[in-house]
């Protein structure tokens, strides 16, 4: 494997291990990219039956939903298997005692 592929693998790893990170917190960091698009009547009728705090309760479970798919996806495009994540993660550890 050379430098680049290393250097992007690498990469890759560290977003795989935030996401995770991420989904496993009860109350995970607040941190805001603003505007995001979602379909307007779905905002509305949940604002308008269920209340604010059920339509963002609602917003960010299919954000965590999208964020869990896409990185499953991820994972399976850059290391396509737990063998393979787990040499990759074994030349990390030796590369470290460098």
């Amino acid at each position: 494997m050379n430098e680049t592929e290393y250097r992007k693998k690498y990469i890759y790893l560290s977003v795989l291990k935030s996401v995770q990170d991420y989904l496993k917190e009860e109350n995970p960091p607040l941190t805001a990219l603003h505007p995001i698009s979602i379909p307007e009547d779905l905002l509305y009728q949940v604002l308008r039956f269920q209340g604010p705090e059920k339509a963002d309760k609602l917003i960010h479970y299919i954000f965590k939903l999208g964020l869990t798919l896409w990185s499953e996806q991820l994972y399976v495009d850059v290391f396509g298997s737990l063998e393979s994540l787990e040499d990759f993660i074994e030349l990390v550890k030796e590369k470290n005692k460098e």
